[in-house]
């Protein structure tokens, strides 16, 4: 159900991608508007994609979040939520990240998918596992256009707030290691994550709604109820398995995920 007019929602994407641009934030949608629900917030997801997509922008792929029960349990739901990812947002192994693509980056470790068919309904597993041409260790970079928290009223962000701004998508990076999707037990690949060598996080696969191919389970019968579907080629994340670590400017990010692979990054 939604309770925003076009022209709010118009008006909100129009304001997310001026933010992004001038790698500035502005205030809390769900301060703005009390009433809005999930689907006003993939409205104005959609909005800002017509618009990208207008641009000349391409979408590469689909990222899932908020899968942990923490996360979840902090934010008062009990769902995941989606972001797309666009071409501008893949950076290659070891990059370096300029001081001024982001406003305040975070990054988490997931198990990234890369479709060899299209996904879409009502699907299974199975339908995932034979729809995926190979897995391979990512990092997702975060950045939020909306502010954390409310200064004056010290309200949080909703997920209202988070779905809207892309489910606070900001960038991937794919490791080099290419693998079939059942040459590992997914739920038990891991890693170590170390900022500035030092270790930040570590996590299962498990973490992810006990299977990351849950993930991609949700996101195909979620999408399917918006008129979309997961294209071939399209990567697709399928969720943090640690809590998000700060990268300040001159972060150094590595992740470690034994024979899974590895992914690096710098902050400049």
């Amino acid at each position: 159900m939604m309770t925003l007019t076009p022209a709010q929602v118009a008006s909100a994407a129009e304001a997310l991608l001026a933010a992004e641009a001038k790698c500035e934030q502005i205030g809390l949608l769900s301060l703005a508007h009390p009433g809005m629900t999930l689907d006003d917030a993939y409205a104005i997801q959609a909005a800002q994609m017509e618009q990208r997509l207008a641009q000349g922008r391409e979408i590469i792929g689909w990222k899932i979040g908020l899968t942990s029960r923490a996360m979840q349990d902090a934010l008062g739901i009990d769902t995941p939520d989606s972001g797309v990812l666009y071409d501008d947002m893949l950076f290659v192994d070891g990059t370096t990240i300029p001081q001024t693509r982001f406003i305040q980056p975070r990054i988490e470790a997931e198990i990234a998918f890369v479709m060899e068919s299209p996904l879409e309904g009502d699907v299974t597993r199975e339908d995932v596992l034979a729809a995926t041409g190979y897995v391979a260790p990512a990092i997702e970079i975060l950045d939020t256009r909306i502010l954390r928290r409310d200064p004056e009223t010290g309200r949080a962000r909703a997920i209202f707030d988070t779905v809207s701004d892309n489910a606070a998508n900001a960038g991937i990076v794919l490791g080099q290691q290419r693998h079939a999707p059942d040459a590992f037990g997914l739920r038990w690949v891991g890693a170590i994550v170390k900022q500035n060598g030092a270790v930040a996080a570590t996590g299962l696969g498990a973490g992810v709604l006990d299977d990351p191919v849950a993930g991609l389970v949700w996101l195909a019968r979620r999408m399917a109820t918006y008129g979309q579907r997961i294209e071939a080629g399209q990567v697709v994340l399928s969720g943090s398995f640690i809590g998000p670590v700060e990268c300040p400017p001159g972060t150094d990010i590595h992740a470690d995920y034994g024979p899974f692979g590895s992914v690096s990054l710098h902050f400049a």
